[in-house]
């Protein structure tokens, strides 16, 4: 008889057990959603956070308000959302500088375990583009140039990934001498070098892709494996004779730390239905982003080796930020 009273004990709690998740999932959500974007309007994290938040919002059934909340390259809309209410209803958006930040910056005021990645959303590389004027016509060139003589390259603040990821690239492994131009942002940092004020600049993607298909700019290199719609004439370093080079960034949904498995469950699978939508990809492809679908335990797997990747880079070039 202890047996049996046993088992049926285990079966009911089992079959309470399973029943909570459902449930959490389906009354889920009630009310709006609050989206903090950890950096400024008009930015990468902001016009796809925008994008991917509203059309989300639309699949769910509510509204998804969007906050700015720049500052301290991230980490004060990270630091806002480490600190709400698990629940769900306040979201984080931001790029992969949350990965960088968890080595390159001493003073978050949260730790990223205090954070647990919902979706991942879109990708898109560095890459380093000259004037035209530049006597070098691709990557191999450039770089066979600096090795004789150094250059100026800009790119939007220090300790930010595109920096990191060119300093990365120029010290280990391209292996020339370069002077870094910090910028107050990325817009700055191109018009200097539309100016031919620098040698090159290095950023993301999404902010010189106007420049180099108008031609002010030439883009000499993507720092990625394979090259990009958007700019599909510029070649990967990869084909420059730098394989096995990555630097770019992402933007991704965080949620607080204790947030319920089925609440992300069901953000992480409803931002991957709106990252199958062809309006979506559209947008995101012609401005230089890749869709990133991953179900929650991908999702993990993947914000672990990125902060794995930028932690190895941060290491070697020895960069920190208050």
């Amino acid at each position: 008889m202890p047996d049996i009273m046993t088992a049926r004990r285990l079966a009911l709690a089992l079959f309470l057990l399973a029943g909570t998740t459902p449930a959490a999932a389906q009354t889920y959500p009630s009310q709006n959603i609050n989206v903090v974007v950890a950096f400024a309007a008009g930015g990468i994290a902001d016009v796809v956070g925008r994008l991917v938040g509203q059309k989300t919002g639309e699949r769910l059934g509510r509204t998804v308000v969007i906050e700015n909340r720049g500052g301290a390259g991230g980490n004060l809309g990270a630091r806002a959302v480490a600190q709400a209410a698990p629940d769900g209803y306040t979201l984080l958006a931001t790029t992969s500088a949350i990965a960088v930040n968890d080595s390159a910056s001493r003073n978050k005021g949260y730790a990223t375990e205090d954070l647990r990645p919902v979706a991942f959303v879109a990708f898109s590389p560095d890459v380093i583009a000259v004037h035209p004027s530049n006597p070098a016509k691709d990557l191999k060139e450039f770089i066979a140039n600096a090795k004789q003589k150094s250059f100026t390259y800009g790119s939007a603040g220090v300790g930010t990934g595109p920096h990191i990821g060119a300093e990365y690239f120029f010290q280990e492994v391209a292996k020339v001498k370069s002077v870094h131009v910090p910028f107050t942002g990325g817009a700055p940092a191109v018009q200097a070098t539309v100016g031919n004020h620098v040698d090159a600049v290095v950023l993301t993607l999404p902010t010189v892709t106007p420049q180099i298909t108008q031609g002010t700019l030439r883009g000499l290199g993507l720092a990625n494996a394979t090259r990009n719609t958007a700019v599909p004439n510029v070649p990967t370093y990869g084909e420059m004779g730098y394989p096995n080079v990555y630097s770019g960034s992402w933007v991704a949904f965080f949620a607080p730390a204790k947030t319920p498995d089925a609440i992300v469950g069901r953000l992480n699978s409803t931002i991957n239905e709106v990252m199958k939508d062809p309006e979506v990809l559209q947008k995101l492809n012609v401005i230089g982003f890749d869709p990133i679908v991953k179900d929650t335990a991908a999702t993990v797997d993947y914000f672990k080796a990125e902060i794995a990747n930028w932690g190895k880079m941060v290491k070697a070039v020895g960069i920190t930020v208050d």
